[in-house]
């Protein structure tokens, strides 16, 4: 993170829009107990999206940062809200996918709102096993997804446990997806750090004629960022998530008790 509040993860994508790298800015925090809180998300990110509008950045957000946990109802039309306010900002927004227990309604909420609005997406877990089949019912919208491998606790009865599985599904899931970018069926983007995996991928695109410009790759604020770079300045094009917020200690700890993987992820951050 590049400090709590909003104004550092601004001045964070500033920064990276001079290196030619966009910004995709996502407030920590999720499970809220109350609507009202909510509404406060709501009105936080539509001063996010007012401001990004002159760097054409992007805003990820979780559906149970909207209510999802109270009133389903309520999150639909939060998310609606936001979306528009994208729309009028001429800025993009993301669909956040939590743990599987959220699953098919997050699904849902983005199918209605993207029956409405052209400017939405939606992130994908390639650690479970029933992601190949969701894409697959999605792909007569014209869906944005971003691909992530997945960072929620989850039973190996419906996701891959080691990380060779998940590594394969996102290549397979990424070769079933490229050819739909080609045909300008789907946007993708490629929520790794895993430069290896992605270089794996942009030898299929080049295969497929797709150009640098349209092969789209994401990865956390201060993680591999030379790699970023080297993407940007080779012609990719490239966002870096740039998480902020007051709830980020409990949201880290999490991350890291649910998941062992995710202890090592950070592990090997921390060496050259």
């Amino acid at each position: 993170m590049p400090g709590e509040g909003f104004e550092a993860a601004l001045k964070a994508a500033n920064d990276f829009k001079a290196k030619g790298v966009g910004a995709l800015f996502t407030l920590l925090g999720e499970n809220i107990t109350k609507l009202e809180e909510a509404n406060q998300v709501v009105q936080h990110y539509e001063e996010v999206l007012a401001a990004s509008a002159g760097i054409h950045a992007e805003v990820s957000v979780k559906p149970t940062q909207l209510g999802l946990d109270i009133d389903e109802e309520a999150t639909y039309t939060n998310l609606r809200r936001l979306v528009r306010a994208a729309a009028n900002a001429n800025c993009f927004l993301w669909v956040d996918m939590e743990g599987s227990a959220y699953t098919d309604r997050t699904l849902d909420l983005y199918r209605s709102v993207r029956a409405e609005h052209s400017n939405v997406g939606l992130a994908m877990q390639a650690y479970l096993y029933r992601t190949a089949g969701d894409v697959a019912a999605l792909l007569p919208l014209k869906p944005a997804i971003r691909l992530v491998k997945g960072a929620y606790a989850e039973p190996s009865s419906i996701a891959f446990a080691a990380k060779r599985d998940v590594d394969q599904n996102y290549l397979s899931l990424t070769s079933f997806m490229l050819p739909e970018v080609k045909r300008r069926n789907l946007r993708l983007v490629l929520g790794t750090h895993d430069t290896a995996l992605v270089a794996k991928a942009w030898r299929f695109a080049q295969a497929l004629g797709i150009e640098k410009s349209h092969f789209e790759v994401a990865m956390l604020y201060g993680i591999r960022t030379d790699e970023l770079l080297r993407l940007a300045r080779e012609g990719y094009t490239v966002h870096d998530l740039i998480a902020y917020g007051d709830a980020w200690y409990a949201w880290y700890l999490r991350r890291l008790a649910e998941r062992p993987a995710n202890v090592l992820f950070v592990a090997r951050q921390l060496l050259p």
